[in-house]
């Protein structure tokens, strides 16, 4: 089946349409803001009556500060919702990457001592000496008995001669 292209003018067209309708509807609700805006101020703060009196002044002032504690404690209960929503949001991540399985990095090879290695984790005031040796059970090997005084070279190679006339004579 041959699928009908839409003609580069219609397009065009239909493209201007919705973009129209796009920035009508973005009008209106910035519109609608701008309302919203100010019916909450008129809900919220009223027309200022400055008093002419002191004591009325001081009793205004009093109210101020009574709704200005009120909105503050307001704002730090939403500020710790919002704190908690994004830890939330955090923990939630981490549980999606370990779903998910992480990818282990490729290590690169340190040469490093076990000492080192241990000074490195536990910080340079924790002193542990890794020494493998000094837990291996310890074995007596019987000393050879060398000669003190290298012989005569000569003496040597006839020595060899007796041995290698031993195996000529198992061949034989």
């Amino acid at each position: 089946m041959t699928e009908k292209k839409m003609t580069s003018s219609r397009r065009h067209h239909l493209k201007s349409l919705m973009l129209q309708i796009g920035t009508d509807i973005l009008e209106k609700e910035a519109s609608d803001l701008v309302v919203a805006r100010e019916a909450y101020l008129d809900e919220s703060c009223p027309a200022l009556d400055l008093p002419s009196g002191m004591e009325e002044l001081q009793k205004l002032c009093k109210e101020l500060h009574g709704k200005i504690d009120k909105v503050d404690e307001e704002r730090y209960d939403v500020d710790a919702k919002v704190t908690k929503g994004q830890k939330e949001v955090e923990d939630l991540k981490i549980s999606v990457t370990e779903l998910k399985g992480m990818k282990k990095p490729a290590l690169k090879k340190v040469r490093m001592s076990a000492d080192q290695m241990l000074q490195a984790l536990l910080g340079s005031k924790h002193k542990v000496n890794m020494d493998l040796r000094a837990n291996l059970k310890q074995v007596k090997k019987e000393a050879k008995v060398e000669e003190a005084a290298v012989g005569d070279w000569r003496q040597n190679i006839e020595d060899k001669k007796d041995r290698k006339k031993m195996f000529e004579g198992a061949e034989a």
